[in-house]
Protein backbone atom coordinates (compact mmCIF):
# COMPACT_ATOMS: atom_id res chain seq x y z
CA UNK A 1 0.00 0.00 0.00
CA UNK A 2 1.26 3.32 -1.21
CA UNK A 3 1.90 6.11 1.58
CA UNK A 4 -0.78 8.13 -0.64
CA UNK A 5 -3.53 5.40 -0.11
CA UNK A 6 -2.43 5.48 4.14
CA UNK A 7 -3.05 8.38 3.90
CA UNK A 8 -6.02 9.02 2.45
CA UNK A 9 -7.16 6.02 4.67
CA UNK A 10 -5.80 7.30 8.15
CA UNK A 11 -7.23 11.05 8.27
CA UNK A 12 -10.67 10.20 7.58
CA UNK A 13 -10.60 7.55 10.18
CA UNK A 14 -9.11 9.96 12.15
CA UNK A 15 -11.88 13.22 11.78
CA UNK A 16 -14.73 10.19 11.85
CA UNK A 17 -13.20 8.99 15.45
CA UNK A 18 -13.09 12.80 16.53
CA UNK A 19 -16.45 13.54 15.18
CA UNK A 20 -17.89 10.10 17.02
CA UNK A 21 -16.38 11.21 20.33
CA UNK A 22 -18.25 14.84 19.76
CA UNK A 23 -21.30 12.63 20.00
CA UNK A 24 -20.30 11.32 22.87
CA UNK A 25 -19.28 14.78 24.83
CA UNK A 26 -22.64 16.37 26.30
CA UNK A 27 -21.22 19.75 26.07
CA UNK A 28 -21.06 22.05 22.34
CA UNK A 29 -17.79 23.59 23.57
CA UNK A 30 -15.95 20.25 23.97
CA UNK A 31 -17.43 18.97 20.74
CA UNK A 32 -16.25 22.49 18.86
CA UNK A 33 -12.42 21.56 20.73
CA UNK A 34 -12.00 17.66 19.72
CA UNK A 35 -13.01 18.66 15.73
CA UNK A 36 -10.45 21.27 15.75
CA UNK A 37 -7.88 18.88 17.13
CA UNK A 38 -8.94 16.57 14.82
CA UNK A 39 -8.11 18.72 12.29
CA UNK A 40 -4.77 19.98 13.47
CA UNK A 41 -4.20 16.03 13.93
CA UNK A 42 -5.03 15.53 10.23
CA UNK A 43 -3.05 18.53 9.08
CA UNK A 44 0.02 17.19 11.29
CA UNK A 45 -0.41 13.74 9.72
CA UNK A 46 -0.55 15.49 6.24
CA UNK A 47 2.33 17.23 6.78
CA UNK A 48 4.56 14.15 8.22
CA UNK A 49 3.15 12.22 5.28
CA UNK A 50 4.84 15.26 2.89
CA UNK A 51 8.20 15.54 4.97
CA UNK A 52 8.23 11.08 4.29
CA UNK A 53 6.85 11.39 0.38
CA UNK A 54 9.61 14.11 -0.42
CA UNK A 55 11.91 10.89 -1.27
CA UNK A 56 9.30 10.22 -3.76
CA UNK A 57 8.73 11.17 -7.46
CA UNK A 58 7.88 14.94 -7.67
CA UNK A 59 3.96 13.71 -9.04
CA UNK A 60 3.76 11.69 -6.53
CA UNK A 61 4.55 14.56 -4.12
CA UNK A 62 2.35 16.98 -5.73
CA UNK A 63 -1.01 14.25 -6.32
CA UNK A 64 -0.36 13.80 -2.67
CA UNK A 65 -0.58 17.16 -1.18
CA UNK A 66 -3.71 17.52 -3.59
CA UNK A 67 -5.18 14.49 -2.34
CA UNK A 68 -4.03 15.92 1.70
CA UNK A 69 -6.10 19.31 0.90
CA UNK A 70 -9.13 17.40 -0.55
CA UNK A 71 -8.98 15.16 2.33
CA UNK A 72 -8.98 18.71 4.89
CA UNK A 73 -12.03 20.38 2.79
CA UNK A 74 -14.12 16.76 2.95
CA UNK A 75 -12.96 16.75 7.17
CA UNK A 76 -13.97 20.34 7.50
CA UNK A 77 -17.59 19.76 5.87
CA UNK A 78 -18.64 16.15 7.74
CA UNK A 79 -17.30 18.20 10.86
CA UNK A 80 -19.82 20.76 9.95
CA UNK A 81 -22.29 18.29 9.29
CA UNK A 82 -21.48 16.28 12.53
CA UNK A 83 -21.64 19.77 14.55
CA UNK A 84 -25.12 19.91 13.41
CA UNK A 85 -26.58 16.92 14.45
CA UNK A 86 -24.99 16.71 18.34
CA UNK A 87 -27.58 20.37 17.99
CA UNK A 88 -30.20 18.23 17.57
CA UNK A 89 -29.23 15.54 19.72
CA UNK A 90 -27.70 17.61 22.55
CA UNK A 91 -31.33 18.39 24.47
CA UNK A 92 -31.58 13.88 24.24
CA UNK A 93 -28.15 12.79 25.57
CA UNK A 94 -28.46 15.47 28.12
CA UNK A 95 -31.56 13.90 29.32
CA UNK A 96 -30.12 10.74 29.37
CA UNK A 97 -27.01 11.47 31.08
CA UNK A 98 -29.12 13.21 33.79
CA UNK A 99 -32.15 9.83 34.20
CA UNK A 100 -28.84 7.43 35.18
CA UNK A 101 -25.80 8.07 37.36
CA UNK A 102 -24.12 4.37 36.34
CA UNK A 103 -25.02 5.80 32.30
CA UNK A 104 -23.11 9.13 32.87
CA UNK A 105 -19.95 7.51 34.91
CA UNK A 106 -19.68 4.89 31.52
CA UNK A 107 -19.97 8.03 29.14
CA UNK A 108 -17.00 9.86 31.07
CA UNK A 109 -15.15 6.56 30.91
CA UNK A 110 -15.65 6.31 27.36
CA UNK A 111 -14.59 10.30 27.26
CA UNK A 112 -11.32 9.24 28.91
CA UNK A 113 -10.92 6.43 26.66
CA UNK A 114 -11.71 8.74 23.18
CA UNK A 115 -9.17 11.26 24.67
CA UNK A 116 -6.18 8.34 25.05
CA UNK A 117 -6.84 7.33 22.00
CA UNK A 118 -6.01 11.16 20.87
CA UNK A 119 -3.18 11.24 22.69
CA UNK A 120 -2.02 7.91 21.19
CA UNK A 121 -2.51 8.99 17.25
CA UNK A 122 -0.16 11.66 17.83
CA UNK A 123 2.95 9.59 18.25
CA UNK A 124 1.96 7.37 15.48
CA UNK A 125 4.08 8.13 12.93
CA UNK A 126 4.75 4.37 10.94
CA UNK A 127 2.81 1.65 10.78
CA UNK A 128 -0.63 2.70 9.29
CA UNK A 129 -1.82 -0.46 8.55
CA UNK A 130 -1.60 -1.62 12.62
CA UNK A 131 -3.07 1.53 13.48
CA UNK A 132 -6.14 1.19 11.48
CA UNK A 133 -6.65 -2.02 12.69
CA UNK A 134 -6.35 -0.86 16.28
CA UNK A 135 -8.75 1.69 15.63
CA UNK A 136 -11.42 -0.19 14.17
CA UNK A 137 -11.15 -2.44 17.06
CA UNK A 138 -11.47 0.00 19.36
CA UNK A 139 -14.90 1.68 17.42
CA UNK A 140 -16.89 -1.67 17.77
CA UNK A 141 -15.78 -2.00 21.23
CA UNK A 142 -17.13 1.76 22.36
CA UNK A 143 -19.90 1.56 20.14
CA UNK A 144 -21.46 -1.77 21.68
CA UNK A 145 -21.87 -0.42 24.34
CA UNK A 146 -25.21 0.90 23.94
CA UNK A 147 -28.87 0.14 25.09
CA UNK A 148 -28.14 -3.31 24.90
CA UNK A 149 -25.83 -2.62 27.71
CA UNK A 150 -28.60 -1.41 30.03
CA UNK A 151 -30.32 -4.62 28.78
CA UNK A 152 -27.22 -6.76 29.77
CA UNK A 153 -27.34 -5.15 33.13
CA UNK A 154 -31.14 -5.54 34.07
CA UNK A 155 -30.99 -9.32 32.65
CA UNK A 156 -27.98 -9.94 35.21
CA UNK A 157 -30.60 -8.23 38.02
CA UNK A 158 -33.66 -10.68 36.94
CA UNK A 159 -30.84 -13.46 36.94
CA UNK A 160 -29.09 -12.81 40.57
CA UNK A 161 -33.15 -12.53 41.91
CA UNK A 162 -33.72 -15.96 40.48
CA UNK A 163 -30.65 -17.55 41.57
CA UNK A 164 -31.59 -16.19 45.38
CA UNK A 165 -35.37 -17.77 44.56
CA UNK A 166 -33.89 -21.05 43.83
CA UNK A 167 -31.48 -21.18 46.36
CA UNK A 168 -34.24 -20.93 48.74
CA UNK A 169 -36.27 -23.41 46.60
CA UNK A 170 -33.58 -26.32 46.64
CA UNK A 171 -32.51 -25.42 50.54
CA UNK A 172 -36.37 -26.70 50.98
CA UNK A 173 -36.76 -29.19 48.79
CA UNK A 174 -33.10 -30.39 50.63
CA UNK A 175 -34.56 -30.50 54.31
CA UNK A 176 -37.61 -31.86 52.36
CA UNK A 177 -35.53 -35.32 50.89
CA UNK A 178 -33.56 -35.47 54.28
CA UNK A 179 -36.75 -36.43 56.01
CA UNK A 180 -37.99 -38.72 53.53
CA UNK A 181 -34.43 -39.99 52.16
CA UNK A 182 -33.59 -43.03 54.36
CA UNK A 183 -36.81 -44.94 54.59
CA UNK A 184 -36.89 -44.94 50.85
CA UNK A 185 -33.51 -46.33 50.68
CA UNK A 186 -33.56 -48.65 53.47
CA UNK A 187 -37.33 -49.88 51.45
CA UNK A 188 -35.44 -49.82 48.20
CA UNK A 189 -31.99 -51.99 48.86
CA UNK A 190 -34.10 -54.16 51.25
CA UNK A 191 -36.54 -55.43 47.61
CA UNK A 192 -33.55 -55.18 45.88
CA UNK A 193 -31.70 -57.65 47.51
CA UNK A 194 -35.02 -59.61 48.37
CA UNK A 195 -36.07 -60.08 44.48
CA UNK A 196 -31.83 -61.21 43.70
CA UNK A 197 -31.58 -63.61 45.62
CA UNK A 198 -28.91 -65.91 44.55
CA UNK A 199 -26.99 -68.87 45.51
CA UNK A 200 -23.05 -68.61 44.97
CA UNK A 201 -20.96 -71.54 45.46
CA UNK A 202 -17.31 -70.90 47.14
CA UNK A 203 -14.76 -71.96 44.51
CA UNK A 204 -11.79 -74.23 46.23
CA UNK A 205 -8.34 -75.01 44.80
CA UNK A 206 -9.06 -78.55 44.38
CA UNK A 207 -10.52 -80.70 41.12
CA UNK A 208 -11.57 -84.08 41.13
CA UNK A 209 -10.85 -86.39 38.30
CA UNK A 210 -13.25 -89.22 38.41
CA UNK A 211 -11.48 -92.68 37.05
CA UNK A 212 -13.50 -95.98 35.72
CA UNK A 213 -11.37 -98.19 37.74
CA UNK A 214 -7.73 -97.33 39.50
CA UNK A 215 -5.92 -99.31 36.82
CA UNK A 216 -6.03 -95.92 34.87
CA UNK A 217 -3.83 -94.78 37.78
CA UNK A 218 -0.71 -96.84 36.39
CA UNK A 219 -1.19 -95.34 32.44
CA UNK A 220 -1.60 -91.81 33.99
CA UNK A 221 1.85 -91.64 35.58
CA UNK A 222 3.31 -93.45 32.60
CA UNK A 223 6.29 -95.27 32.22
CA UNK A 224 8.89 -93.96 34.98
CA UNK A 225 6.39 -91.05 35.34
CA UNK A 226 6.24 -89.25 31.84
CA UNK A 227 2.98 -88.65 31.16
CA UNK A 228 2.17 -87.28 34.52
CA UNK A 229 5.02 -84.79 33.82
CA UNK A 230 3.40 -84.21 30.67
CA UNK A 231 0.12 -83.29 32.11
CA UNK A 232 1.57 -81.19 34.66
CA UNK A 233 3.80 -79.46 32.07
CA UNK A 234 0.85 -78.83 29.45
CA UNK A 235 -1.56 -77.90 31.89
CA UNK A 236 -0.03 -75.95 34.99
CA UNK A 237 -1.51 -77.95 36.98
CA UNK A 238 -0.26 -80.59 39.86
CA UNK A 239 -1.80 -84.24 39.61
CA UNK A 240 -1.91 -85.93 42.92
CA UNK A 241 -2.60 -89.98 42.44
CA UNK A 242 -2.66 -91.23 45.89
CA UNK A 243 -5.21 -94.15 47.45
CA UNK A 244 -8.14 -92.42 46.83
CA UNK A 245 -10.28 -94.77 44.95
CA UNK A 246 -11.28 -93.75 41.47
CA UNK A 247 -9.79 -90.31 41.31
CA UNK A 248 -7.53 -88.13 40.78
CA UNK A 249 -6.89 -85.13 42.52
CA UNK A 250 -5.94 -81.79 40.63
CA UNK A 251 -4.45 -78.61 42.60
CA UNK A 252 -4.31 -75.53 41.36
CA UNK A 253 -5.03 -72.10 42.45
CA UNK A 254 -6.31 -71.42 39.10
CA UNK A 255 -9.73 -72.94 38.40
CA UNK A 256 -9.63 -72.82 34.63
CA UNK A 257 -6.03 -74.74 34.63
CA UNK A 258 -8.44 -77.22 36.51
CA UNK A 259 -10.84 -77.36 34.37
CA UNK A 260 -8.60 -77.94 31.19
CA UNK A 261 -6.93 -80.82 32.93
CA UNK A 262 -10.00 -82.29 34.08
CA UNK A 263 -11.30 -82.39 30.66
CA UNK A 264 -8.80 -83.27 29.28
CA UNK A 265 -8.00 -86.48 31.38
CA UNK A 266 -11.09 -87.72 30.67
CA UNK A 267 -11.26 -87.60 27.01
CA UNK A 268 -7.57 -89.06 27.17
CA UNK A 269 -9.06 -91.85 29.34
CA UNK A 270 -12.02 -91.80 26.80
CA UNK A 271 -9.52 -92.66 23.62
CA UNK A 272 -7.84 -95.18 25.29
CA UNK A 273 -4.15 -93.48 23.90
CA UNK A 274 -2.08 -91.89 26.43
CA UNK A 275 1.47 -90.74 26.03
CA UNK A 276 3.16 -87.16 26.38
CA UNK A 277 2.83 -86.80 22.35
CA UNK A 278 -1.21 -87.48 22.63
CA UNK A 279 -1.15 -85.70 26.08
CA UNK A 280 0.02 -82.16 24.64
CA UNK A 281 -2.73 -82.50 21.43
CA UNK A 282 -5.56 -83.51 23.69
CA UNK A 283 -4.69 -79.89 25.94
CA UNK A 284 -4.57 -78.05 23.25
CA UNK A 285 -7.67 -79.04 21.76
CA UNK A 286 -9.60 -78.81 25.04
CA UNK A 287 -7.98 -75.40 25.63
CA UNK A 288 -9.45 -74.63 22.11
CA UNK A 289 -13.13 -75.37 23.20
CA UNK A 290 -13.06 -73.88 26.28
CA UNK A 291 -12.09 -70.57 24.67
CA UNK A 292 -15.53 -71.65 22.77
CA UNK A 293 -17.05 -72.42 26.00
CA UNK A 294 -15.99 -68.90 27.45
CA UNK A 295 -17.95 -67.15 24.63
CA UNK A 296 -21.42 -68.86 25.37
CA UNK A 297 -21.40 -69.01 29.77
CA UNK A 298 -20.93 -65.07 28.64
CA UNK A 299 -23.89 -64.95 25.98
CA UNK A 300 -25.92 -67.10 28.65
CA UNK A 301 -25.56 -64.65 31.42
CA UNK A 302 -26.01 -61.48 29.43
CA UNK A 303 -29.10 -62.67 27.61
CA UNK A 304 -30.23 -63.72 31.33
CA UNK A 305 -30.19 -59.79 32.33
CA UNK A 306 -31.99 -58.84 28.82
CA UNK A 307 -28.18 -57.65 27.49
CA UNK A 308 -28.83 -58.32 23.82
CA UNK A 309 -25.98 -56.26 21.87
CA UNK A 310 -22.78 -56.95 23.96
CA UNK A 311 -19.77 -57.10 21.86
CA UNK A 312 -18.08 -61.07 21.15
CA UNK A 313 -14.88 -59.97 23.02
CA UNK A 314 -16.59 -58.57 26.05
CA UNK A 315 -19.16 -61.69 26.15
CA UNK A 316 -15.98 -64.61 26.15
CA UNK A 317 -13.94 -62.25 28.54
CA UNK A 318 -17.52 -62.65 31.15
CA UNK A 319 -17.58 -66.03 30.36
CA UNK A 320 -14.16 -65.91 31.72
CA UNK A 321 -14.80 -64.79 34.87
CA UNK A 322 -16.65 -67.94 35.61
CA UNK A 323 -12.99 -69.38 36.58
CA UNK A 324 -12.42 -66.55 38.37
CA UNK A 325 -12.84 -65.81 42.18
CA UNK A 326 -12.37 -62.81 44.30
CA UNK A 327 -12.65 -63.19 47.94
CA UNK A 328 -13.44 -66.67 47.58
CA UNK A 329 -16.59 -65.35 45.65
CA UNK A 330 -17.43 -66.70 41.71
CA UNK A 331 -16.62 -62.93 40.02
CA UNK A 332 -19.34 -64.37 36.83
CA UNK A 333 -21.99 -64.91 39.54
CA UNK A 334 -21.03 -61.76 41.62
CA UNK A 335 -20.90 -59.86 38.57
CA UNK A 336 -24.71 -60.86 37.82
CA UNK A 337 -25.78 -60.19 41.45
CA UNK A 338 -24.28 -56.81 40.76
CA UNK A 339 -26.59 -56.10 37.68
CA UNK A 340 -29.53 -57.62 38.76
CA UNK A 341 -29.61 -55.49 41.96
CA UNK A 342 -28.49 -52.43 40.28
CA UNK A 343 -31.27 -52.98 37.42
CA UNK A 344 -33.91 -53.14 40.38
CA UNK A 345 -32.81 -50.13 42.13
CA UNK A 346 -32.64 -47.93 39.07
CA UNK A 347 -36.19 -48.80 38.23
CA UNK A 348 -37.14 -48.07 41.64
CA UNK A 349 -35.81 -44.47 41.52
CA UNK A 350 -36.88 -43.89 38.28
CA UNK A 351 -33.59 -44.18 36.37
CA UNK A 352 -32.30 -45.56 33.60
CA UNK A 353 -32.07 -49.12 34.07
CA UNK A 354 -30.52 -50.56 31.27
CA UNK A 355 -27.10 -48.72 31.74
CA UNK A 356 -27.32 -49.40 35.42
CA UNK A 357 -27.65 -53.63 34.60
CA UNK A 358 -24.71 -53.09 32.07
CA UNK A 359 -22.32 -50.82 33.41
CA UNK A 360 -22.47 -53.30 36.61
CA UNK A 361 -22.69 -56.96 34.20
CA UNK A 362 -19.04 -55.51 33.17
CA UNK A 363 -17.97 -53.77 36.82
CA UNK A 364 -15.33 -56.06 37.03
CA UNK A 365 -14.34 -57.20 33.70
CA UNK A 366 -10.77 -56.22 33.83
CA UNK A 367 -10.16 -58.92 36.41
CA UNK A 368 -10.54 -61.61 33.70
CA UNK A 369 -7.02 -60.58 32.13
CA UNK A 370 -5.77 -58.73 34.82
CA UNK A 371 -3.30 -61.80 35.63
CA UNK A 372 -2.18 -61.18 31.88
CA UNK A 373 -1.50 -57.57 31.82
CA UNK A 374 -0.19 -55.17 33.70
CA UNK A 375 -2.70 -52.29 35.45
CA UNK A 376 -5.55 -52.84 37.66
CA UNK A 377 -8.81 -54.55 37.17
CA UNK A 378 -10.16 -50.83 36.97
CA UNK A 379 -8.17 -49.62 34.06
CA UNK A 380 -8.05 -52.84 32.10
CA UNK A 381 -11.66 -52.99 31.67
CA UNK A 382 -12.28 -49.24 30.67
CA UNK A 383 -9.88 -49.86 28.19
CA UNK A 384 -11.60 -52.89 27.09
CA UNK A 385 -15.24 -51.40 26.61
CA UNK A 386 -13.97 -47.85 24.82
CA UNK A 387 -12.09 -50.55 22.52
CA UNK A 388 -15.30 -52.11 21.88
CA UNK A 389 -17.11 -48.88 21.71
CA UNK A 390 -19.15 -49.59 24.64
CA UNK A 391 -21.53 -46.63 25.47
CA UNK A 392 -19.31 -43.92 27.06
CA UNK A 393 -22.34 -43.63 29.91
CA UNK A 394 -21.89 -47.38 30.47
CA UNK A 395 -17.84 -46.57 30.68
CA UNK A 396 -18.20 -43.70 33.26
CA UNK A 397 -20.38 -45.64 35.79
CA UNK A 398 -18.61 -48.56 35.22
CA UNK A 399 -15.13 -46.70 36.14
CA UNK A 400 -17.01 -45.08 39.51
CA UNK A 401 -17.16 -48.69 41.19
CA UNK A 402 -14.42 -48.06 43.51
CA UNK A 403 -14.94 -44.18 43.77
CA UNK A 404 -11.45 -43.37 42.25
CA UNK A 405 -13.24 -40.86 40.03
CA UNK A 406 -15.90 -38.06 41.15
CA UNK A 407 -19.48 -39.77 40.17
CA UNK A 408 -20.46 -39.00 37.02
CA UNK A 409 -24.03 -40.20 37.07
CA UNK A 410 -26.90 -41.15 39.69
CA UNK A 411 -26.67 -44.39 37.34
CA UNK A 412 -22.59 -44.76 38.66
CA UNK A 413 -23.57 -44.77 42.29
CA UNK A 414 -25.67 -47.14 41.50
CA UNK A 415 -23.65 -49.42 40.68
CA UNK A 416 -20.78 -48.82 43.61
CA UNK A 417 -24.05 -49.76 46.05
CA UNK A 418 -25.03 -52.63 44.31
CA UNK A 419 -21.30 -53.62 44.27
CA UNK A 420 -21.11 -53.04 47.79
CA UNK A 421 -23.92 -54.87 48.87
CA UNK A 422 -23.07 -58.22 46.59
CA UNK A 423 -19.38 -58.31 48.38
CA UNK A 424 -20.80 -57.48 52.05
CA UNK A 425 -23.12 -60.76 52.22
CA UNK A 426 -23.05 -62.69 54.41
CA UNK A 427 -20.73 -65.63 52.93
CA UNK A 428 -19.79 -64.10 49.96
CA UNK A 429 -16.28 -63.75 49.69
CA UNK A 430 -13.63 -65.46 52.45
CA UNK A 431 -9.79 -63.34 52.84
CA UNK A 432 -7.93 -66.68 53.42
CA UNK A 433 -8.11 -67.75 49.96
CA UNK A 434 -7.88 -64.37 47.68
CA UNK A 435 -4.36 -63.60 49.94
CA UNK A 436 -3.50 -67.88 49.29
CA UNK A 437 -4.12 -66.83 45.40
CA UNK A 438 -2.48 -63.71 44.95
CA UNK A 439 1.12 -65.25 46.79
CA UNK A 440 0.54 -67.73 44.23
CA UNK A 441 0.51 -65.32 41.49
CA UNK A 442 3.76 -63.56 42.77
CA UNK A 443 5.50 -66.90 42.74
CA UNK A 444 4.90 -67.37 39.10
CA UNK A 445 5.30 -64.10 38.33
CA UNK A 446 9.45 -63.84 39.94
CA UNK A 447 9.81 -66.66 37.87
CA UNK A 448 8.15 -65.45 34.88
CA UNK A 449 10.34 -62.24 35.02
CA UNK A 450 13.34 -63.94 34.60
CA UNK A 451 15.10 -64.21 30.29
CA UNK A 452 14.58 -67.46 28.99
CA UNK A 453 11.60 -68.97 31.16
CA UNK A 454 8.62 -70.15 29.14
CA UNK A 455 6.09 -71.19 31.35
CA UNK A 456 6.12 -71.31 35.39
CA UNK A 457 3.37 -73.24 37.42
CA UNK A 458 2.80 -73.29 41.34
CA UNK A 459 2.22 -76.46 42.80
CA UNK A 460 2.09 -78.00 46.16
CA UNK A 461 -0.16 -75.38 47.26
CA UNK A 462 2.98 -73.48 46.62
CA UNK A 463 5.58 -75.08 48.20
CA UNK A 464 6.77 -75.97 44.47
CA UNK A 465 7.41 -74.28 41.67
CA UNK A 466 8.20 -75.96 38.49
CA UNK A 467 10.30 -73.60 35.67
CA UNK A 468 10.10 -74.81 31.57
CA UNK A 469 12.66 -73.24 29.90
CA UNK A 470 13.62 -72.17 26.05
CA UNK A 471 16.54 -74.54 25.75
CA UNK A 472 17.75 -72.60 22.53
CA UNK A 473 18.18 -70.20 25.25
CA UNK A 474 19.03 -71.25 28.09
CA UNK A 475 21.93 -74.21 28.93
CA UNK A 476 21.96 -77.27 31.38
CA UNK A 477 24.76 -74.92 32.74
CA UNK A 478 22.41 -71.81 33.21
CA UNK A 479 19.64 -73.83 34.21
CA UNK A 480 21.40 -74.62 37.58
CA UNK A 481 22.01 -71.02 38.07
CA UNK A 482 18.59 -69.93 36.67
CA UNK A 483 16.86 -72.02 39.56
CA UNK A 484 19.59 -70.43 42.06
CA UNK A 485 18.71 -67.37 41.24
CA UNK A 486 15.18 -67.34 41.31
CA UNK A 487 15.14 -68.94 44.59
CA UNK A 488 17.40 -66.46 46.16
CA UNK A 489 15.16 -63.66 44.83
CA UNK A 490 12.39 -65.54 45.89
CA UNK A 491 13.54 -65.72 49.34
CA UNK A 492 13.90 -61.84 49.01
CA UNK A 493 10.20 -60.72 48.03
CA UNK A 494 7.80 -63.08 49.45
CA UNK A 495 7.10 -64.35 52.52
CA UNK A 496 5.85 -67.97 53.10
CA UNK A 497 5.45 -70.91 55.88
CA UNK A 498 8.84 -73.38 55.66
CA UNK A 499 9.99 -73.82 52.27
CA UNK A 500 9.83 -73.20 48.56
CA UNK A 501 11.10 -76.17 45.92
CA UNK A 502 12.21 -74.52 43.14
CA UNK A 503 12.08 -76.81 39.84
CA UNK A 504 14.00 -75.72 36.66
CA UNK A 505 13.06 -77.88 33.65
CA UNK A 506 15.11 -78.04 30.09
CA UNK A 507 14.06 -80.46 27.40
CA UNK A 508 15.28 -80.71 24.07
CA UNK A 509 12.84 -81.60 21.28
CA UNK A 510 14.16 -82.76 17.93
CA UNK A 511 11.03 -82.97 14.97
CA UNK A 512 11.50 -83.99 11.47
CA UNK A 513 8.74 -85.43 8.84
CA UNK A 514 9.41 -88.15 6.71
CA UNK A 515 8.04 -87.09 3.13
Amino acid sequence: MSNLNILNLVVPLLIALGAFGLWLISHKRLSEKTVDRAIKQAKELKENAEREIEVKTKDAILESKKRAHEIVLEAEQSARDRQKEFRRSEEILSNRLKSSAQAENKLVKRERAVADREKETVSVKAKYDQLIVDQQRELNRVAGLTADEAKEILLKQIESEAKRDAANLVKRLENEAREKAAGRAQAIVTQAIQRSAADHAIETTVSVADLPNDDLKGRIIGREGRNIRALEQATGVELIVDDTPGAVILSSFDPFRREIAKQAIERLIADGRIHPARIEEVVEKVKVEMEEALFKEGEAAAVELGLFDLHPEILRLMGRLKFRTSYGQNVLNHSKEVAYLAGIMAKELGLNAHTSTRAAFVHDIGKAIDRDMEGTHLELGINLLRKYKENEDVVMAMAAHHMDIDWPSLEAMIVQAADAISSARPGARRDILESYVKRLENLESIADSFKGVSKAFALQAGREIRIMVESENVSDEESVWLSKDIARRIEHELEYPGHIKVTVIRETRSVEFAK
